[in-house]
């Protein structure tokens, strides 16, 4: 059967899943009576919750006697090490662009990754049917973003297709008929060559791995497409590293090909193909899969490096251990390394003391992502504030990263982010120009460390209208100190339960992030100072009762709605001296030392 392997890549909720969803539906994978979901593809909880893809995902339909093999890719640059990996195993891409926004920076990062892999891309012009849509300025948009990426004539040269993935059509003319999606499938069939390796299927049989899964019966899976050769069930193969070393020797338990949403066990694996195998017991994200005759592994695409890292230690707070059952450091450590060999985007390194682990990564989303996973399946751990990584340059100065910031903001609101951007966070204006009616796109490039805790702020600043979107765009000397969070904070002096009384007469001195009946404990944050310093304040105090005084005469004591953050929020909101308390049930902030005369020596030490 012919083959084409094909990623679909684009910015975030420019509409990939959606388009992958009609492509299933359209290529007869569903029987007419089968119950789907919507966005079939982002199958994991939290992806369903968020509306986005964190997971690179594989799916397979057929065309008129031709398998398209189809990789759902993520759009936020946080997990943009799964595109990078994905795009080694597809001959083509699908390269979707809304068609009232434009190319947008992850538009320009997945394309960049394409572009210097040789891929030929095709532009699917999405949401065509959206009001402020405008193809003509997008199509030029996007050659413009080739041409700037270095592209070479035959990538220059196009092709692309009018679209509306969730109204599931697509056509090479804009006033064409709009009925189906088999331009789409067509214009992938002719302009996606088959792949090379087809002709290679006499040679020893490799395959680089580039995702990693497991099956509680089978144990570890991994994905990758066959390079060259056959490879059938029982065959035994050996796992290379990536400068060749042998890792393993093993028998293949399963070899299973993606067929539409699920995958199916085959007999033999195919040059060319893209399949999962099972049996091995060590090999890993970017070791060869190889006969035993093969010594020399394949190159794997470089991976780029971590630009900020968190701090995961144990709970050690007087409320530790009472939702979560998983708290001790090993059980964290063994958690965390798991995750680092799946994901290649993540390093862990242990810290002295053995008690915390930094784990770097690209950004907050990536770290609320797996704190959050951690936390669902019963964790309690203490999180630091991100830190930026810095690296040494050539000449021995401090290098920190630079990330391309896009804003899109109504006019109104635009004055006062450049004046955050630009001012405070030591950020670079580069372009600014209208973006429809009544909007302004702002492009500035900013220091990661500026980024750190700035979206809430952003939302605030815009009321919410507004739309941020980054991306890692270059190292560059240190920019000097940026000031961190204005306020200082209200934290508790007493163990036990919060009083609606106390908290009442405490909302003068600033804004409350508990309610009453809360469990506190010393040390714990409950609120926000309205000034510059820490306060230590006591939410236990009740009403002294007389016998002049009952509790029934005053009126009752109405409270302000407390601030609930999200865990995201509560990592950015953090200081250095700060931690945040996760654990099954609930996110709280605390001070690193608990104990005050233990805070006083440290800020002092410090």
């Amino acid at each position: 059967m012919d083959l084409r392997n094909i990623a679909i890549i684009a910015h975030v909720d420019h509409g990939k899943t959606t388009l992958v969803d009609e492509l299933l539906k359209q290529s007869g994978t569903y029987r007419e009576n089968q119950a789907t979901t919507e966005r079939a593809m982002d199958s994991n909880d939290l992806e369903r919750e968020r509306g986005i893809t964190i997971l690179a995902k594989n799916t397979s339909v057929e065309w008129k006697g031709t398998r398209i093999n189809i990789v759902d890719t993520p759009g936020h640059a946080d997990f943009g090490g799964e595109v990078e990996r994905i795009l080694s195993m597809v001959d083509g891409v699908c390269l979707l662009v809304d068609a009232a926004e434009g190319p947008m920076p992850q538009t320009k990062f997945v394309t960049a990754k394409a572009l210097a892999l040789g891929l030929r891309p095709i532009v699917v012009l999405n949401k065509v049917d959206k009001p402020a849509a405008d193809v003509d300025r997008a199509l030029d948009e996007c050659f413009d973003l080739f041409a700037n990426l270095g592209a070479n004539d035959d990538q220059l040269d196009f092709p692309h297709i009018y679209a509306s993935g969730i109204n599931g059509w697509a056509d090479t003319n804009i006033d064409g008929p709009r009925k189906d999606l088999s331009a789409l499938f067509n214009l992938i069939v002719n302009h996606v060559p088959a792949p090379k390796q087809q002709k290679q299927a006499d040679e020893p049989f490799r395959m680089l791995a580039t995702t990693l899964g497991s099956d509680p019966f089978v144990g570890r899976i991994l994905t990758g497409r066959v390079e060259s050769g056959r490879l059938k069930v029982g065959a035994t193969v050996q796992a290379l590293s990536r400068i060749g070393q042998k890792i393993e020797q093993f028998r293949v338990t399963r070899v299973q090909a993606f067929r539409g949403l699920g995958q199916q066990d085959i007999d033999e694996a195919i040059a060319g193909d893209i399949v999962s195998l099972a049996g091995m017991s060590k090999a890993t994200v970017a070791d060869t899969i190889c006969a035993l005759a093969v010594d020399v592994p394949l190159p794997s695409q470089p991976i780029d490096p971590p630009t900020i890292t968190v701090t995961f230690g144990i709970n050690d707070s007087p409320l530790a251990g009472r939702e979560g059952k998983k708290v001790q450091s090993r059980v964290i450590r063994e958690r965390l390394m798991k995750e680092a060999e799946s994901n290649v985007a993540i390093k862990i390194t242990d810290t002295p003391g053995g008690e915390a682990f930094e784990v770097a990564g690209r950004g907050e989303l990536q770290m609320g992502v797996l704190i959050e996973n951690m936390r669902r399946e019963g964790f309690e751990l203490s999180i630091s504030r991100p830190q930026v990584v810095f690296r040494e340059g050539p000449d021995g100065e401090r290098l920190e990263p630079i990330e391309e910031v896009t804003i899109d903001v109504d006019d109104e609101y635009s004055g006062a982010v450049i004046e955050k951007v630009t001012g405070t966070r030591k950020g670079e204006l580069v372009e600014m120009k209208p973006a429809g009616v009544g909007k302004t796109r702002i492009i500035a490039h900013v220091p990661s460390r500026g980024l750190i805790g700035y979206h809430g702020e952003f939302l605030t600043d815009t009321r919410g209208t507004g739309v941020l979107n980054r991306v890692f765009h270059t190292w560059a000397p240190h920019k000097g100190p940026i000031p961190g969070r204005r306020a200082g904070v209200l934290i508790s002096m007493e163990n036990g339960t919060s009083v609606a009384y106390a908290l009442w007469n405490l909302e003068e001195r600033g804004r409350m992030f508990i309610g009453a009946q809360a469990d506190v404990y010393t040390g714990m944050i409950i609120g926000e100072h309205s000034r510059d310093n820490d306060l230590e304040v006591n939410p236990l105090k009740g009403k002294k009762l007389t016998n002049v005084r009952a509790s029934g005469t005053d009126e009752a004591v109405r409270l302000t709605t407390p601030i609930t953050m999200s865990l995201e929020q509560a990592i950015a909101y953090v200081d250095d001296d700060e931690l945040v308390e996760v654990t099954p049930n609930s996110i709280r902030l605390r001070k690193r030392y608990l104990d005050p005369h233990e805070r006083k020596k440290q800020s002092r030490s410090a």
